[in-house]
């Protein structure tokens, strides 16, 4: 069983990569407490930090780039490039206008990292885009992957690694978020829960967004926990929380932007007869899902979606994550697609005594995908590459997930 004070994060090989070869701002989003800030600082080495949340920064971020650069010493001449951290300074107002003039002005002279447990890449669609000045690497929890692994691959998945089933339990029941992780007491996961709750409501809800409703959010937010691995009906949700369907889905779209939850929708494309809208949902701290097969399952979403974002960000290849459905109620959990071409599908069992769902093959038929795999989470570890199999097999979940991110 993992106990340390402190783990290496896999995301520490890519800032690290990142500040030695690219010009452009690092983008490093992901929810609260997930180690955005640690990670940033341990990749950064010798550094300088700033954070929206200590009132002196903020009087020099609201002064402007000038003020930052003077306070910094980079409006004088330097042998070598600073390393810049800003924290959690998307809780500015005009923190987009900020950044550019600050990465125009002075961007040759630092190294520059910006987190935020929000998503940095909201705002695309506005008028004062940073396109072309930062990448966007998305910061997940822990995985069972990044247990035996924390460097950067040359491909999308490496061979299998062995892990403890110790460790396997001790991340499905604490979760992948670094702290209640590695202490793993029931007592304080519960009271980190609680606190990281009140803060995601009470704080980033109100500052982030112009929700004036917040407990009917926490309402939906409960029922959202209860409906893991559902598909989503907004209709019957703001029916429950009385509220107007449109509302509802603004509400869910800002637990979304906030890291509480994620969706993941149905792939159509050469499917008869294929569900097309419908999401289902799925939370980012899968400790919070009481159902046991739900939070299995959403303990393999989550370490799907950490991989196609990983892999997207790290400029791999174009990823993307789905569920498969037709109106004849045949169903996959998972579909993983690279450059929107079906590649391997997922469908999650928690004992290998039930059979070869027939859906894989039927599936991996109308999606031409390569890997068809019934993920087995009572099956031990086998040290076999499970992506040398073409047609549709029983893989167990220590050996399919080590080999992700």
């Amino acid at each position: 069983m993992i106990t340390l004070s402190f783990m290496e994060r896999i995301y520490e090989s890519v800032i690290s990569e990142h500040l030695a070869e690219l010009r452009q701002m690092i983008f490093l989003s992901g929810p609260r407490q997930v180690g955005k800030t640690t990670t940033a600082r341990q990749s950064a080495r010798d550094h300088e930090y700033l954070t929206w949340d200590r009132q002196s920064d903020r009087r020099r971020f609201t002064r402007g780039p000038d003020e930052i650069a003077s306070h910094l010493g980079l409006d004088t001449l330097q042998d070598k490039k600073t390393t810049l951290v800003f924290d959690e300074l998307h809780k500015y107002r005009h923190w987009k206008s900020f950044l550019k003039g600050f990465f125009d002005v002075y961007g040759e002279k630092a190294g520059i990292i910006v987190t935020g447990s929000a998503r940095l890449n909201v705002f695309r669609r506005g008028g004062d885009s940073l396109m072309g000045r930062y990448f966007l690497y998305r910061m997940h929890p822990v995985s069972l992957s990044e247990l035996v692994r924390t460097k950067i691959a040359k491909a999308p998945v490496s061979p299998p690694a062995g892990i403890s089933g110790s460790d396997f339990e001790q991340l499905l029941v604490f979760g992948g978020f670094p702290e209640p992780f590695l202490r793993a007491s029931a007592r304080f996961h519960n009271k980190w829960k609680r606190l990281r709750n009140e803060q995601l409501f009470r704080e980033d809800m109100r500052d982030l967004t112009r929700i004036q409703d917040i407990g009917q959010v926490e309402v939906l937010a409960g029922l959202i926990s209860g409906q893991t691995g559902q598909l989503m009906n907004f209709s019957s949700l703001s029916s429950d929380v009385r509220a107007a369907v449109g509302t509802v889905m603004r509400w869910f779209s800002a637990l979304e932007n906030l890291y509480f939850c994620f969706s993941v929708r149905p792939w159509y494309r050469n499917v008869p007869k294929a569900l097309r809208k419908q999401p289902k949902v799925y939370l980012w701290d899968w400790s919070l899902v009481q159902d046991p097969g739900a939070r299995l399952e959403n303990f393999v979403a989550s370490h799907l979606m950490k991989a196609v974002q990983f892999w997207t960000d790290t400029g791999l290849g174009e990823f993307g994550l789905f569920y498969l459905r037709d109106k004849e109620k045949r169903e996959v959990d998972f579909l993983v697609v690279e450059n929107s071409r079906p590649w391997f599908l997922v469908e999650v069992k928690s004992s290998g005594k039930r059979k070869l769902n027939p859906n894989l093959e039927y599936f991996q038929q109308k999606t031409g995908a390569s890997h068809a795999f019934q993920l087995v989470m009572d099956m031990d570890y086998v040290d076999r590459d499970a992506f040398s199999e073409k047609k549709p097999v029983r893989v167990p979940a220590l050996t399919l997930l080590s080999q992700l991110v």
